[in-house]
């Protein structure tokens, strides 16, 4: 009986295994085919040179912060894949029965941002893993960042934090007060849900969740937080004034 319970799980091993295998195999073929279609020296040079291209030291600390904690708060720890973050995603999804975590860092978002489609296919998790392994060895933290908030989608055709920062408050990203800083870090996301100008209660529970991961992780205190949320009604008579356009 026990040697057929080991031949058993030796069989899954083995089937996982050659399966892992496969997925591996065509995530690393999607990632060579991606780089040679286009450079990753000419990609990023075309990102530069869009008109609201901003730099890092253009944006406010509150921005770079919440961006920071809402979606990869050990990004300055990791080496491109957060192996925590992606058990922990993995371990929710399991139990919740359904995907309500990604885990994945900011650097395979820039991955996706810039080379892949949205599809969550295994193939392209693992495609973008490597891109994000690449990434990391040629470039630097701030310049991650600072790139993965210049190909981020906000909603109402904005691409980048700068269109962004101009269409929803009519202001560069270093002119963004703490309020609209950090209802903007939260819109990337979910651009299409979390809109504003189209629904401003979700955009405001989106934002919500932006401060207590800020509190939680030590950027603000809980006083800074109630600051910055009583000013929610006047943001909310703001966006009524609004169209919205996704």
């Amino acid at each position: 009986m026990k040697k057929i319970i080991f031949f058993i799980i030796l069989v899954i091993f083995l089937i996982l295994v050659c399966v892992g295998s496969i997925f591996i195999g065509t995530g690393y073929n999607m990632y060579t085919r991606a780089l040679n279609n286009e450079s990753i020296e000419s990609k990023f040079q075309s990102i530069k040179n869009k008109p609201d291209y901003t730099k890092l030291e253009e944006m406010s600390n509150t921005y770079k912060d919440a961006v920071i904690a809402v979606e990869d708060h050990r990004f300055y720890k990791h080496n491109g894949v957060d192996i925590i973050s992606v058990m922990r995603a993995i371990v929710t999804n399991m139990v919740k029965g359904k995907v309500i975590e990604g885990g994945s860092s900011i650097t395979q978002q820039l991955a996706k941002n810039t080379y892949f489609t949205q599809d969550k296919t295994i193939t392209r998790k693992v495609a973008e893993a490597f891109l994000a392994w690449k990434y990391e060895k040629e470039l630097d933290k701030d310049t991650i960042l600072e790139l993965y908030v210049n190909t981020s989608y906000f909603g109402s055709g904005y691409y980048d934090i700068g269109s962004a920062s101009k269409g929803y408050f009519n202001k560069s990203p270093s002119e963004l007060n703490d309020y609209e800083a950090t209802l903007l870090a939260g819109l990337p996301n979910a651009p299409s849900i979390y809109n504003p100008t189209i629904n401003f209660e979700l955009a405001s529970q989106r934002q919500a969740q932006v401060l207590n991961k800020m509190v939680k992780y030590k950027y603000i205190d809980e006083n800074k937080k109630a600051e910055i949320l009583s000013l929610k009604k006047e943001y909310e008579e703001y966006f009524s004034k609004k169209d919205g356009n996704d």
